[in-house]
């Protein structure tokens, strides 16, 4: 994979529905993410102060948790899509492992616990998750008109892929073609989320928001590489089905999933590189999501490399594109080969344009650190693969370096993470604050 942008946990001035200054939208890209709950005007009218009192009860509040009650209903009310990206990280860390270059099979049970964890994590954060919007009513919608965190959806099918992948990689050859069946099946449902997630969520920022070029942030990539990482992962799928039918219609919609998805993320790559060239770099609190970029070029050339290589297996067999003689398939994969590292090459370029950012300033821990991982991660799957299809030592050592720097990264974020959960400081949400104003604004009209 490399299957597969992006979390938070600094203060966020109140953003409205329709603008968004530059400092505000700036801060939220923290969430890869930070988000931290502004501060409320006081009420000076007895009336408007019972109003208030009756919304209060539902806040989330600005203070420590660890001088509130341990109440796990603070818990859900924070909990935003960011959190996917502890997914995210966790899972590429366990596709790393698992198929590192020069690998053990004590690396491998490694990955196989990892693998565990993050199917752990992710079915209690979808339960958290969708407790939240069933116990808030409409929370749901005013998450989805905030300007900055519907962006981060983008990490929930991110995160299902890389559960996708290990079931192949570690499910599939200890069970079965039951197991083969159920990433497949899984795999189709992430596609719908992507393609979905893919189209409407820029829509809506674009249609609802207006947007200026100096608060264009790199979380706006998220949605888009939701596709990009359902790609990849159908190339790992197909290549695992023994139906060839069922492979070849997998291999055609990770094709689609691909076409549809890069030259998107291209387009926001280049507005974005015109916007640190105009507005200079995100605030200190931000700059993590400066490796964003890095994922829909390391996933999308890991993708390209793969589905060629399949589909030199699959096109054969089934006799696509083959009237005129050709070697359809084999073409595909030396095609995949040149443009995957062509994009592997400028996904280095953006690796170094992150690390020269981070190395010229301080910047405070929050759940965006997370953005470390992922795309890191991708790209030093994607260095695997070519190293594996050339082959080459070079690549393959480059790969495992780039791995192991990944790993050591994981363990800093997540044991920064058990601290910040712990101190409860990392539980915040600008949607939540934006929808208990909504409320507020009813209570008073009626």
């Amino acid at each position: 994979m490399v299957s597969s942008a992006g979390g938070a946990s600094s203060a966020v001035d109140a953003i409205g529905a329709t603008s968004v200054s530059r400092h505000a939208a700036e801060d939220i890209v923290a969430s890869l993410t930070t988000l931290s709950p502004p501060q409320e005007d006081d009420a000076t009218d007895p009336a408007a102060k019972v109003l208030q009192n009756e919304v209060d009860k539902e806040d989330v509040g600005s203070t420590p948790l660890r001088k509130r009650e341990k109440n796990i209903w603070i818990v859900v009310r924070a909990f935003t899509p960011a959190w996917f990206t502890i997914n995210m990280g966790t899972g590429i860390v366990s596709i790393l492992l698992h198929n590192l270059p020069y690998n053990g099979i004590w690396l491998y049970w490694i990955s196989v616990i990892l693998f565990g964890l993050n199917l752990v994590l992710f079915v209690l954060f979808t339960f958290i998750s969708a407790l939240r919007y069933f116990v808030y009513p409409g929370l749901f919608l005013t998450m989805i008109r905030h300007p900055a965190v519907p962006l981060l959806l983008g990490a929930f099918p991110i995160a299902l892929c890389t559960i996708i992948e290990m079931i192949v990689l570690v499910c599939v050859p200890a069970w079965g073609e039951w197991a083969v069946t159920l990433a497949w099946a899984l795999w189709w449902i992430d596609v719908a989320i992507s393609i979905v997630i893919s189209y409407v969520i820029p829509f809506i920022i674009m249609h609802v928001h207006h947007v200026e070029l100096a608060t264009l942030s790199a979380t706006w990539l998220l949605p888009v590489a939701a596709a990009i990482v359902a790609s990849a992962i159908g190339a790992i799928v197909a290549g695992a089905l023994e139906n060839e039918q069922h492979a070849l219609w997998t291999l055609i919609t990770s094709y689609f999933l691909w076409g549809t998805a890069m030259p998107l993320s291209f387009t926001c790559l280049v507005i974005y590189f015109q916007r640190l060239s105009m507005h200079s770099l995100p605030p200190p609190e931000a700059i993590v999501s400066m490796f964003l970029p890095v994922a829909p070029l390391g996933q999308g050339g890991f993708a390209i490399i793969q589905l060629g290589k399949v589909a030199a297996e699959v096109f054969p067999k089934t006799g696509t594109l083959g009237k005129m003689g050709i070697h359809s398939g084999e073409i595909l994969y030396v095609v995949g080969w040149i443009v995957g590292f062509t994009m592997w090459a400028n996904g280095l370029a953006w690796v170094f344009f992150a690390l020269a950012s981070i190395s010229r300033r301080r910047f405070p821990f929050n759940i965006g650190w997370w953005g470390f991982t992922f795309p890191l991660g991708v790209w030093a799957g994607a260095t695997i693969a070519i190293g594996q299809e050339m082959p080459s030592r070079f690549f393959n050592v480059l790969g495992t370096i780039a791995a192991i720097i990944v790993m050591l990264l994981w363990i800093v974020v997540a044991l920064g993470t058990i601290r910040k959960v712990i101190d409860g400081k990392i539980f915040t949400a600008p949607d939540f604050e934006q929808w208990k104003k909504e409320k507020r604004r009813t209570l008073e009209s009626a």
